[in-house]
């Protein structure tokens, strides 16, 4: 399997090194400045040689060389500043996601693409537009690290180990957001039995503003840890065909009442993509604030040319 990723920052490199660890294919990793893509490349390859595991890579600056890749994963773009909105990287990465957009259709037609670039939902969108690719084709990331997010800070909250807790978390990639107490589990109980009200709001505030809260402390850049390793998880679904059900920034056509806008809801992956959008049972201040939040997606989709 061929997995090309586009953009050799902090979490593409680090994303192309855990899906070369994991054994899932062979792996190109791309850049404007192939320097860069070389180097990291070169880094990684010594990475993989040090703990005995076997690997492809390669590295280029040629978006050509993504040419019948089975994967490609898109994490070029601006990465946010302190004090700016993940809206406001909107302008600026368009231009970006277009062109690549339109390089994926020419060179590797039957891809599945992952879009990590900000603004996530907006973003994923523009590449089902110039792609023209089936909506199962194209999904952005967005979901599942916010879900790993809430998913931290309730571990820290009830001191229960994160992989007894299962979280979910829809809407947009963005401060609108959605996480949902009703549809979160520690241990198989439900979470108001561990927290109360004024400990949950305060957990999915924290959820919300985590990345920018990342970011003010970074000062450049954005966060690349766990969002590297959620990009693995996605590609590891396809793979290896998991039938993993995993929230992604997906193409709605009428399920929760809302077409034509990309927004985070759980989906089955596997080999072909999303093989099915997960309809949770949605009561009606959860229904009105998801609506909300797709069209605040509108409204930014509707100053794109």
């Amino acid at each position: 399997m061929k997995i090309s990723i586009v953009g050799a920052g902090n979490v593409g490199s680090l994303a192309a090194f855990h899906i070369v660890r994991e054994g899932l294919g062979e792996v190109v990793l791309l850049d404007v400045a192939g320097a860069l893509a070389k180097g990291k490349a070169l880094d990684l390859e010594d990475a993989c040689a040090h703990l005995g595991v076997p690997y492809h890579m390669t590295a280029s600056d040629d978006i050509s060389a993504l040419r019948d890749s089975d994967i490609v994963v898109i994490t070029a773009g601006f990465a946010r500043k302190p004090g700016m909105t993940r809206e406001e990287l909107l302008d600026k990465n368009a231009h970006i996601v277009k062109d690549l957009s339109l390089a994926i259709k020419k060179h590797a037609p039957r891809s599945i693409v992952i879009v990590v670039t900000n603004p996530l939902d907006v973003m994923t969108y523009l590449v089902l537009r110039y792609t023209a690719f089936f909506p199962s084709k194209v999904f952005g990331m967005g979901p599942s690290l916010d879900a790993a997010r809430f998913r931290n800070l309730i571990s820290q909250a009830v001191a229960v180990s994160s992989r007894d807790i299962e979280t979910t978390v829809i809407g947009t990639h963005g401060e609108s957001m959605l996480p949902l107490p009703r549809f979160t589990y520690v241990k198989g109980i439900a979470l108001d039995e561990f927290l109360d009200d004024k400990q949950v709001q305060s957990l999915l505030q924290r959820t919300k503003e985590r990345g920018k809260e990342i970011v003010s402390f970074l000062g450049t850049g954005s966060a690349y840890f766990a969002p590297s390793l959620c990009v693995a998880e996605l590609v590891s679904a396809i793979a290896k065909d998991q039938k993993r059900t995993i929230g992604v920034s997906a193409l709605l056509q009428g399920e929760y009442g809302l077409k034509n806008v990309c927004i985070g809801v759980p989906c089955l992956l596997g080999g072909s993509g999303i093989e099915k959008i997960i309809e949770l049972k949605l009561n009606g201040s959860e229904t009105a604030a998801l609506t909300q939040s797709a069209e605040s997606l509108r409204a930014l989709i509707t100053r794109i040319p």
